[in-house]
Formats: structure tokens, C-alpha cells, sequence
């Protein structure tokens, strides 16, 4: 699983919950994938991000030194930071771990880098 699709993953189809976001993300194994670097697509991307949930996967990849805790307002104009953020998005490919709903604490595991995120009919 790329740490861009854990930014968008949400666990508020159970029932009961309202937000179910941030998943609190743990990483037992992970990969580095290298893909080409395209600064305009970041950019792009960027509107759609939640800073704090990118931090948060920064910091569980061991990254937080590389992405500031609070989204710069010249992000676009740094291309290093567009880099960085580039790697952390797109390639740490988390292979084994697991994602925790805020509310609930339902656990979705991650096997082979894709998330389970089916419920149970008790759960919807």
C-alpha cells in the first residue's frame, strides 16, 4: 500500500462511526520503490492531503525529519520538499502492518501491501 492511498482511506462505513480518520497506520514491513518524480502532479495532489495525516505516516515510516508537522504555504515553489513529499507518497510501499479505526479501534491488516478493509454484517 502506497502511504498516498492511506491518506484517503477512512473507516466510516461501520456503523456508529462519524469520522474514522485519521487510521492510526503501523508499519511492519515496508519497501522502497523508486518512481519517476513529476513536481506538477505533487502540486496537484497537495489540496487534496491531510497535512497531519501525512505527517502522521511520516513519522511511522521514520521520515518525520524529512516533512515539516505543519504543510509549508510555499510548498510549491520547494522543490526539495515536492521531492520528499514524492518519496513518502509514492515510494514507501508498506508490505505488512495494519490500520486502526480513531473511534472504534477495528483493526484492518495489511498483507502483501493491501489493506482488508471488508466489515463484518455486524459492523455496517
Amino acid at each position: 500500500m502506497k502511504l498516498s492511498t492511506y491518506n484517503f482511506l477512512t473507516s466510516m462505513a461501520i456503523k456508529g462511526v462519524k469520522v474514522g480518520y485519521p487510521l492510526k497506520l503501523t508499519i511492519n514491513k515496508k519497501d522502497v520503490i523508486e518512481s519517476e518524480f513529476n513536481p506538477v502532479f505533487i502540486e496537484r495532489l497537495l489540496p487534496k492531503l491531510d497535512w497531519s495525516a501525512v505527517y502522521g505516516a511520516a513519522q511511522v515510516a521514520e521520515l518525520a525529519e524529512d516533512i515539516p508537522a505543519a504543510q509549508p504555504e510555499n510548498i510549491a515553489e520547494d522543490e526539495q520538499l515536492l521531492q520528499r513529499l514524492h518519496h513518502l507518497l509514492f515510494e514507501i510501499d508498506v508490505l505488512e502492518g495494519q490500520l486502526e479505526c480513531p473511534e472504534t479501534g477495528r483493526i484492518f491488516p495489511i498483507a502483501d501491501g493491501i489493506p482488508n478493509m471488508l466489515l463484518n454484517e455486524d459492523e455496517v
